[in-house]
């Protein structure tokens, strides 16, 4: 923070403006008191406004860097475990080895979902999409846990956060499971955070079921690519779903809820879409050229971020991966994925992709992944809000451990001017 202030002329009036800095990125001009003049700013999608301070989570999309409480994802990635940078978002700092034991322990004993929370599912349609279900389910654990939902409470929020990182995967697991017709598959004490996830997706009652570790390191690497991502759609969401006090089940259900947006959650479904349009690797020349051609509303799908201007950080993580599960599992020509593998190359050797900095995204890489393992377009953005959970959590923590505002957008009324009713 500091001192300086910009000037803002308003018709004949000067209005001072203080000026902050954070630890690192861009400083940010401070509007609030721009109302007391009559006037607002005008930001749709706020791609210039700063709605909270924050110290999760900073990008820098320019430079191609994801930095969790400082620490780059990259590094977490090959060092770190998923429960592990869920105790750094929710605490702030990594944990020592006792305290990695205990929160390890604390999740393994909260997996388990209410046995009403069955009958819950089963007022689903069959042919219900996974997300629809999730996010019932998630707003509905509310009605089971009402007695702990006290918002200033710190160790109430602790236990919240411990029964969200536990249930997730297997609310994800049982949405799976419900829609194929299979049994639900409870969880086990015994396996690792993605091992158990795994073994909830494709494990059935009748035999014992043996995570593949190269599979479960894939699967956990995914879910640590995915668990925060500042200030996006999402976590805003959640956010201002908490300024009004509302509690943390029903504003996590709303960040699954705005996660399930094709813009947002649905990136990397919609890259094996893209894939079975092509079809196969001879129609790829077709597609490149309805891709540069700026008439054509053909898009390649996974291919640059928003954010990143530069290189996907996590994607060059979720390349590496990928091609140790294609080759684990003996796919490298499988005829999607042959598909993909050529799109990845024509992106980092064509110049038009690499004069644009459109290099395959984080999206691209879990896609082809999630595909590899077995789990259906349906269930990928399932997991993608699994994982992001903790960052949601994070987020609201962050906000209702200090002092918060309800949210209150303003807008820019261009409708009728006040009028009077017509006389009949």
């Amino acid at each position: 923070m500091t001192d300086r202030k910009a000037t803002l002329s308003v018709g004949n009036e000067s209005i001072e403006l203080p000026i902050y800095s954070g630890t690192v990125g861009p400083d940010v001009i401070d509007v609030r008191g721009l109302v007391q003049n009559g006037v607002f700013t005008y930001d749709p999608g706020f791609v210039s406004t700063a709605a909270c301070e924050s110290a999760i989570t900073y990008i820098d999309g320019d430079e191609g860097v994801l930095l969790h409480r400082g620490y780059p994802i990259e590094q977490l990635a090959e060092h770190s475990d998923y429960l592990e940078v869920c105790y750094l978002l929710l605490k702030g700092e990594l944990p020592t080895a006792e305290q990695n034991k205990l929160f390890h322990d604390t999740i393994k004993n909260h997996t388990m979902l209410h046995d009403q929370m069955r009958n819950f599912f089963h007022g689903f349609r069959r042919d219900a999409h996974p997300m629809a279900i999730m996010c019932g389910v998630v707003g509905a654990l509310s009605a089971f846990y009402h007695d702990q939902m006290d918002v200033t409470n710190e160790h109430q929020r602790d236990i919240t956060a411990h029964r969200l990182i536990a249930k997730m995967p297997t609310i994800a697991a049982w949405c799976y499971k419900y829609s194929i017709g299979q049994p639900f598959v409870y969880p086990r004490n015994d396996l690792s955070y993605s091992e158990n996830f795994l073994q909830m997706m494709f494990g059935v009652p009748c035999e014992t079921y043996k995570p593949n570790p190269i599979l479960a390191k894939a699967m956990d690497k995914i879910f640590i690519l995915h668990a925060d991502h500042e200030q996006n759609a999402s976590t805003s969401t959640v956010r201002l779903a908490g300024s009004s006090g509302a509690n943390p089940y029903a504003c996590i259900a709303s960040g699954i809820a705005a996660l399930w947006g094709p813009a947002h959650g649905g990136a990397n479904e919609a890259v094996l879409d893209m894939l079975a349009e092509i079809g196969d690797v001879s129609n790829i020349d077709a597609f490149i050229a309805r891709a540069k051609d700026k008439d054509d509303p053909f898009r390649l799908m996974g291919f640059g971020h928003r954010v990143y201007k530069n290189f996907d950080p996590r994607a060059k993580v979720m390349a590496e991966t990928a091609h140790e599960v294609l080759s684990e599992l003996g796919l490298e020509n499988d005829p999607l994925l042959k598909i993909a593998q050529r799109l990845e190359q024509i992106a980092l050797e064509d110049e038009y992709f690499v004069k644009r900095k459109l290099y395959p995204n984080v999206d691209f890489y879990s896609g082809i992944i999630l595909k590899a393992i077995g789990i259906p377009t349906s269930m990928f953005t399932v997991i993608f809000a699994m994982a992001r959970t903790i960052g949601w959590f994070s987020h609201w923590n962050e906000m209702v451990s200090g002092d918060y505002r309800i949210g209150r957008p303003r807008q820019l009324y261009t409708g009728s001017p006040a009028r009077d009713y017509p006389k009949k």
